[in-house]
């Protein structure tokens, strides 16, 4: 009777258990198990030249804005940290561009495949850390791989070009060499892809990095430092040659000042850039700015709502509005106006809001209280402007809001000249306007504010096209047509022009910027004539 009893208590506990155990995955969504596969810890180490991570630093703490728990927390960078990663680096490249570049090529391949194996613990998180949904953060991690794919091929192909001399028996021939130590300088939004985006080409071309990472997502930072350092010492490659250092502003202007780093490459607010290029040129040293946006679809009378609804919608709500690509302003021609707001308007009553992780919802938080506090400030400021709110905003609460970061996306009427509408407020505000006549009329409210990163058209009419893709079209760096403004494929370059900054990342011939260009004539006459037809006898 005792042991059927105890049998009993035992099976029940069992039942408990599963049920406990259950639970916890439904709350956790493999969180503690994802860490656990990026070898993250309590507290990590924020310095790396590789496998020696060390850091001597204040603490920096790392509070998910999905829940506003702590996730973990990674030590500063301080000044004897920050030499010991420039002198380990700096020698590294020394060896490092001596391996030829396919042989370089054959490590980003192998960063590449265990990019895949770690997708889903780094994907899970990315969306955790920084509050994108958890599709977003898989697909993030699968823009690193796609970009060491690229990076492979384009190992083989570091072409120069041979030129005609004007001078007998003479030819001339470019070349290109490796730059050195690229100091990499990375935002938030994205906080793995825009650092593999830099690395994995600046590494084919034989250069060495040193990746400052978000102060707001730190253990991204500590991940993909050590997903590398397993690749590199698996190939008894040196220390160095993939460095990161953590911490704020302060720890930047280390690199930014420093003249071994001959490129900064930095990604982030137009603010920030306009001092990383100012403090990099006054050493003369290069930098690659890929800054804020300020992006618009037009949309004219032939345009298909199919394609413009889902397009405008995830390009304003997508990452909850903070990818330098969000569509911010819809230009809509004032025949189709009112079905496009009310089609727009109706999709934003379908969204869902919540735990990014929850695949499920659609948006989840902002980054932190303080962008929460900028996204209110400027709905504010559009009212206080004439704008006409049609979906209002707000901060939401109650359960499963308890971060604070959580805000409702809005729509708002507004005119392009209102000050706010000319400033990027990172956050899922979206304003609309008219216009009236030819594309014409639309395109200069598209080029009408200082950014210039991306834009877009929606039009069935094929001149109406192929004028927004003319010198007298848009003027960013990134012109769509019937596609939405949001996100980047990889095998174009990546960037825009005026206050964004005029950098170019990932595909195309982007990979120029992380090498220097020599130019060589040879002479293999028995004479030497001088360029222009000098004489100089003696």
């Amino acid at each position: 009777m005792f042991n059927l009893k105890l049998c009993k208590i035992i099976c029940s506990f069992g039942v408990q258990f599963k049920r406990i155990k259950l639970n916890y995955k439904m709350t956790d969504f493999g969180i503690k198990e994802a860490l656990k596969k990026l070898g993250l810890k309590d507290i990590n180490e924020g310095t790396s030249t590789g496998s020696n991570n060390f850091s001597n630093g204040e603490i920096i703490e790392s509070c998910s804005p999905v829940d506003g728990k702590l996730i973990g927390k990674v030590i500063a960078t301080s000044k004897e940290d920050y030499e010991k990663v420039m002198t380990t680096a700096t020698k590294a490249y020394q060896s490092f561009r001596d391996i030829p570049a396919p042989q370089r090529g054959e490590i980003v391949r192998q960063f590449g495949n265990k990019l895949r194996v770690l997708k889903e613990p780094l994907g899970k998180l990315v969306s955790y850390e920084m509050g994108k949904s958890l599709q977003e953060g898989y697909g993030e991690v699968q823009e690193m791989i796609d970009i060491c794919d690229f990076a492979v091929g384009l190992s083989r192909q570091l072409n120069g070009q041979t030129i005609p001399s004007e001078r007998p028996g003479h030819v001339m021939r470019e070349q290109w060499h490796p730059i050195g130590v690229v100091g990499i300088i990375s935002a938030f939004n994205f906080p793995v892809a825009v650092w593999a985006w830099n690395t994995a080409l600046a590494w084919i071309c034989g250069d060495v990095c040193v990746w400052k990472g978000s102060e707001k997502t730190p253990l991204c930072t500590v991940a993909c430092q050590n997903i590398i350092a397993e690749i590199l010492k698996e190939n008894n490659l040196p220390e160095g040659i993939s460095c990161i250092i953590n911490g704020d502003y302060k720890v930047g202007e280390m690199m930014t000042t420093d003249t071994r780093v001959p490129l900064v490459s930095a990604t982030g607010s137009t603010r920030m850039g306009r001092i990383v290029g100012a403090t990099v040129a006054q050493r003369f040293g290069k930098s690659l700015l890929e800054l804020g946006g300020n992006n618009a679809i037009i949309i004219t009378p032939t345009a298909d709502l199919k394609v413009v609804v889902p397009g405008a919608v995830f390009g304003a709500v997508g990452t909850c509005g903070q990818r330098c690509t969000s569509t911010r302003r819809l230009i809509i021609h004032e025949a189709v106006y009112d079905k496009v707001r009310d089609a727009i308007v109706g999709a934003y009553q379908q969204i869902k809001i919540g735990n990014p992780l929850d695949e499920t919802k659609h948006v989840g938080p902002l980054i932190d209280k303080d962008s929460v506090n900028t996204y209110l400030a400027a709905i504010e400021s559009a009212k206080a402007e004439g704008g006409n709110v049609l979906v209002e905003g707000g901060v939401l609460e109650g359960k499963g809001y308890e971060s604070g970061c959580y805000v409702k996306p809005a729509i708002i009427e507004a005119e392009n000249h209102y000050k706010i509408v000319q400033h990027e407020t990172f956050a899922p505000i979206l304003y609309l306007m008219k216009y009236k006549g030819d594309v014409e009329n639309a395109i200069e409210k598209q080029n009408g504010v200082a950014q210039g990163l991306s834009s877009a058209i929606m039009t069935n009419e094929l001149k109406e096209a192929e004028k927004f893709l003319s010198y007298a079209g848009s003027d960013c760096g990134i012109a769509n047509v019937n596609i939405g403004t949001s996100g980047a494929e990889i095998g174009g370059a990546f960037g825009g022009e005026k206050e964004t900054g005029g950098g170019r990342e990932s595909g195309s011939d982007a990979w120029k910027v992380y090498m220097r260009r020599q130019t060589n004539t040879i002479n293999y006459s028995d004479e030497l004539p001088l360029a222009q037809g000098i004489k100089f006898d003696l």
